[in-house]
């Protein structure tokens, strides 16, 4: 069923506010990889409080739907939404990539409740992803298996020999989703390593693709209740994405792959995106 425009208002004021617990919690860490953190928001905001069917009230639940984020240096991201859905207090975020604090700048799901998989080593969360969509299998349990990875991970080999398996055992309880925003650490994909075509590279795997704006929650939803349909084949969602999205100075600026703030550079992020996400409102 299609997001209704009160569920897709609810979801971007949601995202607004991760995206400055997003900077807060960069600035209490002394740095972050916060420009995939930020173009990630609206994917992981439509899947947190909406599609995913988890309990953090009760976060090693049987039944609940599987989330790697392989793109694991984007924890930045992801502790501020687990925060924010009650995993564990948000206070905690304090402390984040501080010495013998339980959050390293990569998650680690054996200290960091509702992590699924401790991931960091890029190109390896796919094949993790895989094993717990046969396990979905083998167990006959309902539950479905989601992985996020980035573009740049994406040249990665490893990616490519999990993504023939997945279509070998007709894995359709699995969607990996790309976040696209086409910016690596070293400078733009297309430069770097060029990706393109990207979908027909999926394709040629014998994945079901969609290509969708990564930020507009109709496309996403729409894309997300079209994998939970599809039969015999996996999915991949490519969500075109802006890096540092949200926040005008980082905005598709290469340098904001990682960053550090200072109180002031941060409420100038968290002015942007205030007055961003009140123009896609009221737009």
């Amino acid at each position: 069923m299609p997001l209704s425009a009160e569920e897709i208002a609810t979801l971007q004021a949601k995202a607004r506010d991760l995206r400055c617990d997003m900077i807060d919690v960069t600035v209490w860490a002394g740095g972050a990889h916060i420009g995939g953190a930020l173009s990630m928001t609206d994917v992981l905001t439509a899947l947190y409080y909406k599609y995913l069917r988890v309990r953090p009230e009760e976060p090693d639940w049987p039944g609940r739907d599987r989330f790697v984020m392989s793109k694991g240096h984007g924890g930045v991201g992801l502790a501020a939404v687990l925060a924010d859905r009650g995993y564990f207090s948000k206070d905690l975020l304090h402390e984040f990539n501080h010495f013998k604090s339980p959050f390293g700048m990569h998650l680690d799901g054996n200290k960091v409740l509702g992590v699924d998989a401790s991931t960091g080593s890029l190109g390896h969360g796919l094949s993790m992803a895989v094993g717990m969509a046969m396990g979905a299998r083998f167990l006959t349990q309902p539950w479905r298996t989601y992985c996020l990875l980035g573009d740049g991970e994406c040249d990665e080999g490893s990616v490519w020999e999990a993504a023939m398996a997945a279509c070998h055992f007709k894995l359709d309880s699995l969607t990996a989703i790309v976040d696209r925003n086409h910016m690596m650490i070293d400078g733009p994909t297309e430069e770097v390593m060029h990706l393109e075509p990207f979908a027909d590279k999926w394709r040629a795997f014998g994945w079901v693709v969609r290509e969708i704006d990564g930020h507009d929650y109709t496309q996403i939803g729409e894309a997300i209740e079209f994998a939970q349909a599809t039969r015999e084949k996996p999915v991949v969602i490519i969500a075109d994405t802006v890096k540092g999205k949200g926040v005008d100075f980082m905005e598709n600026q290469v340098q904001w792959h990682y960053g550090s703030m200072d109180s002031d550079l941060a409420a100038r992020a968290k002015a942007s995106i205030q007055r961003l996400a009140a123009e896609v409102q009221h737009a």
